[in-house]
């Protein structure tokens, strides 16, 4: 996704996440659960559980709530089971989402799914029909005020990016997925303030939406965010920041 337009869309998700701190937390906690009964319950040796603990600090989750649910999935305390599914689907102006959840109830998030996507102008495809479309990477965004152009290469060059952008209001880097623990750690081991920072499946291409279309999938889009089993939905959508602002209000 172009760097503007990935920005802008992270913008726009924070200020609704702001609003709904509630139902945040919850998802960051499912992913805290799930993580350490993947990995164990050690941060140390499972770097998807020491990025979900990151995720949900840096949310302001209190501490005591992320060592329940810690103890949850490594089954020390009673919890729910969450699996992991991914969806894949075509909403207007055919723009590719892939969607990833965590559910305890796979027939009723994939019937909330499928009605979703119809709702809102789209419709739900098979497995693999746009995931190919995507790449995952790690990401990170520094305000750009924060330091001197100059500063933010030497740091990219510190902590070995991949790939960097230099946006109107932003620095991203970049980094390999197997990567993004270790990198994040040392930008908060330097004292690098991150405006946003994500493991994220990138578009290799966007498409460009305005009228109608945008609309739709801005409206699909919320509207799945919104669903208490989905984690995460990436698209390969772009709009002008205007058209972002006008639907969120």
């Amino acid at each position: 996704m172009a760097g503007h337009s990935k920005w802008a869309q992270i913008k726009r998700k924070k200020a609704v996440t702001d609003a709904r701190r509630g139902q945040l937390w919850s998802k960051l906690l499912k992913e805290v659960s799930v993580a350490a009964r993947i990995g164990g319950e050690d941060p140390a040796g499972n770097a998807r559980l020491r990025t979900a603990i990151q995720d949900a600090r840096a949310a302001n989750v209190p501490n005591d709530n992320i060592d329940r649910a810690v103890k949850k999935g490594s089954g020390q305390l009673d919890g729910a089971t969450y699996d992991e599914v991914a969806y894949e689907g075509y909403g207007a102006g055919g723009v590719a989402v892939l969607i990833e959840t965590l559910t305890e109830n796979r027939n009723r998030t994939v019937s909330d799914v499928r009605h979703l996507f119809s709702k809102h102008g789209g419709n739900l495809g098979e497995n693999g029909c746009v995931n190919w479309m995507f790449d995952k990477r790690g990401y990170f965004a520094i305000d750009r005020s924060s330091m001197a152009e100059e500063a933010f290469m030497e740091l990219a060059l510190e902590v070995g990016a991949e790939d960097i952008a230099i946006e109107d209001e932003i620095f991203e880097i970049y980094s390999k997925p197997e990567e993004y623990a270790a990198m994040r750690e040392a930008l908060d081991e330097r004292g690098v303030a991150l405006e946003a920072s994500q493991l994220a499946m990138l578009p290799q291409s966007t498409i460009r939406l305005d009228g109608d279309d945008a609309a739709k999938v801005l409206r699909l889009i919320e509207a799945l965010e919104d669903h208490d089993d989905i984690q995460h939905v990436w698209s390969n959508f772009d709009v002008d920041e205007e058209v972002l602002a006008v639907q969120s209000d």
